[in-house]
């Protein structure tokens, strides 16, 4: 086993390890360990609330999670020798839940998939699924099952929602312009149109007195993708995968978690992907001065692992940017048109006896792949999402009997 240089103690809260982790984006985060280029090293991490979700039968912890306090993120790990200008190469060499582990700590054998109340995050779909859900999912081996999902068993492509290295000063206060303008534009929306930094509920690594303050106040939260990395939640960041990093900052500063057992393409839920703690193993080397060789500056670029579930047999199910409900057509809307595609999925499996909310859950979860078909014929984008039918116990493909409807249930609900 590769050396462990970012420990976690699952029955404690991130506060309260060791080395404590960090919450937010920002420069002054000191490292909590350095390395060098050319090691090999495993990083634990908490599920992404530290905690909050529980293996139980009510969506009460989804509906009431606190998010002021996502993501919790494992490390700075300094690189020696890192520099500004560079590319941070990080290649996954394993990863997975607590190793050997059942209890009541997600990672511990089982994780959790939620649909977040439009309140509270919302989703994807949060206009049509407004309430909080939940269902949880138990891991054999490389494969999962829910109780509240029944007729579903899928091999998951496990991977890390969020990496990213540190910004430079004034690439966080160019977040920060750019984001306050969004929100302006539709201050009172709800969900918001992006999440300002908040002092409150900061986890700022180890980080003390005015530098601990300087990271409350202008501190980049952990939810979206951004130029240093982040939460892409792209599910192909699995074993075998080797991403570029952009380095801003002396060190690189690389940070992490976020953690998921298996996802479909988008994450649909927002909290869609299989959440879970656990592990990963990474090498790391530099390519001095490679943003300007490659010119990778504004994102990073991967290269996915060859590891991923050998499904054969798809359902797919087209999406076009028509809001259907009043008949108004947007233009090349490719975001309407996924959504679209996401809603036609829905409904076909509620034939089969799925509540919207389990069809909604299977999306997030199962490794669905969507795909963008046009964005050039004007007035409609098309968008497809491909559903492997072989993770059902039963063929749902249509055919000359019709659906076989069978009630299964329904996910965890708020009281």
């Amino acid at each position: 086993m590769p050396e462990v240089v970012f420990s976690v103690e699952q029955a404690k809260s991130m506060r309260d390890q060791r080395v404590p982790g960090h919450n937010r984006w920002h420069p002054d985060i000191p490292p909590a360990v350095m390395v060098k280029p050319g090691d090999t090293f495993r990083i634990e991490c908490k599920e992404w609330t530290d905690g909050q979700i529980g293996n139980n039968d009510s969506a009460n912890d989804v509906r009431d999670v606190n998010l002021d306090v996502a993501h919790m993120l494992s490390g700075p790990i300094g690189v020696e020798g890192a520099e500004p200008g560079d590319l941070l190469i990080v290649d996954i060499l394993d990863l997975g839940p607590v190793p050997q582990e059942v209890g009541e700590f997600c990672g511990q054998g089982w994780g959790y998939s939620g649909i977040f109340a439009k309140i509270n995050g919302g989703g994807f779909l949060t206009d049509y699924f407004p309430d909080a859900y939940k269902a949880v999912w138990d891991f054999q081996g490389q494969q999962c099952t829910s109780r509240h999902v029944p007729g579903v068993r899928m091999t998951g492509i496990t991977h890390p929602g969020l990496f990213g290295t540190a910004p430079s000063p004034d690439l966080l206060a160019s977040w920060n312009q750019r984001e306050r303008a969004l929100i302006a534009t539709d201050p009172d929306r709800v969900p918001p149109l992006a999440l300002p930094p908040l002092a409150q509920g900061i986890l700022p690594g180890t980080a003390t007195g005015a530098a601990a303050e300087a990271i409350g106040r202008d501190g980049a939260r952990t939810v979206p993708a951004r130029e240093n990395g982040g939460n892409h939640d792209i599910k192909n960041f699995t074993r075998g995968s080797r991403i570029f990093y952009p380095v801003h900052v002396p060190g690189a500063l690389l940070s992490g978690g976020d953690l998921h057992f298996s996802q479909g393409d988008g994450e649909i839920n927002f909290c869609g992907a299989i959440e879970m703690g656990g592990f990963i193993d990474m090498h790391v080397d530099l390519l001095k001065g490679g943003m300007e060789k490659y010119a990778i500056k504004n994102n990073p670029v991967f290269m996915p692992g060859r590891v991923e579930p050998q499904y054969s047999e798809w359902l797919t199910f087209i999406g076009i940017s028509v809001d259907h409900r009043d008949n108004s057509n947007l233009y090349m809307d490719a975001t309407l048109a996924y959504r679209n595609a996401c809603l036609n999925a829905i409904d076909y499996l509620k034939t089969w006896g799925y509540t919207g909310e389990q069809a909604y859950l299977i999306l997030g979860t199962a490794p669905v792949e969507g795909r963008i078909g046009g964005v050039v014929d004007i007035p409609n984008a098309c968008c497809s999402v491909f559903l492997p039918t072989e993770i059902f116990d039963t063929d749902i493909r249509p055919n000359a009997e019709g659906p076989r409807r069978t009630d299964r249930g329904q996910v965890c609900v708020t009281s």
